[in-house]
């Protein structure tokens, strides 16, 4: 199947999903499961392009598996995170803003979703579609990549849980101190971080194909998206707010890439 045919399925697949979990929200008051199903949806959209597309066996192959692993891994997470608790402070604060207008307003903020989801998948779509197999050496690169970050960003996800969960870490002014155990001591989202490197695995998979440099776009517009726009910002505006110390940790802790803190 060609590119572009492959591409319009997943769009169609993917306004149907969010659509559904946006009525979903309508009845549950909760956006926040948007999060996980974005990780599963895009998980199964690498799965599609792999099956629908018609390049290298070995190269399909390694997209799925990766796509797919990342996908159930984060989608699994955020899952748990959220289903069953209160909505994330980001999605109470725009019903907050949008008042009268938040259910079709969220609407649209999820159809927003969908045209991030498919800018992402470009990721999975170039290799999927390169006529011949990546040399050995970008292969074993790539698998590198991919395993660092999904095992990095699972780590950073247990300590995270642990710390949280640990009564000895709640204290009188806030519910959960701040973290700075593991990764957390050298950055203040070691999850971001990982999340941003999981996407270069796939410029690794398409170097040598005519259209292999759009896979730059995916972790670029992951990282754009968490350092300015809906993800560091917005969450550490609320955390500097509830939690002591935090604005001191925002000093001393770089944001994103691990490194040791400054004094």
């Amino acid at each position: 199947m060609p590119p572009f045919a492959a591409a319009v399925i997943a769009l169609i697949g993917l306004i149907a999903i969010f659509s559904a979990v946006w009525a979903w929200q309508l009845k549950t008051g909760n956006a926040g499961m948007v999060d996980p199903v974005w990780a599963y949806s895009l998980g199964l959209v690498a799965v599609l392009y792999a099956v629908l597309g018609n390049g290298d066996p070995v190269s399909r192959a390694l997209t799925a598996l990766g796509g797919l692993v990342w996908g159930v891994r984060l989608g699994t997470h955020l899952w748990k995170r959220n289903f069953g608790k209160p909505e994330d402070a980001r999605y109470r604060r725009f019903r907050e803003e949008w008042g009268d207008k938040a259910a079709s307003k969220m609407f649209w903020f999820f159809q927003v979703q969908v045209v991030i989801s498919m800018l992402l998948s470009i990721a999975f779509l170039v290799p999927s579609y390169r006529s011949s197999a990546p040399a050995i050496g970008w292969i074993v690169l790539a698998a590198a990549v991919w395993i660092v970050s999904v095992v990095g960003e699972g780590i950073a996800d247990r300590q995270l849980k642990r710390f949280t969960q640990d009564p000895a870490n709640h204290t009188a002014v806030c519910r959960v101190g701040v973290c700075r155990v593991g990764l957390w001591r050298y950055s203040r989202h070691p999850n971001y971080f990982f999340e941003c490197v999981h996407w270069l695995a796939y410029i690794a998979l398409s170097i040598g194909t005519p259209w292999g440099w759009f896979t730059v776009l995916p972790p670029v517009l992951m990282a754009f998206l968490l350092l300015k726009l809906s993800g560091i910002p917005l969450l550490e505006e609320s955390m500097a707010k509830r939690r002591a110390g935090y604005a001191d940790y925002m000093r001393t802790t770089s944001a994103l890439i691990p490194w040791p803190p400054r004094d």
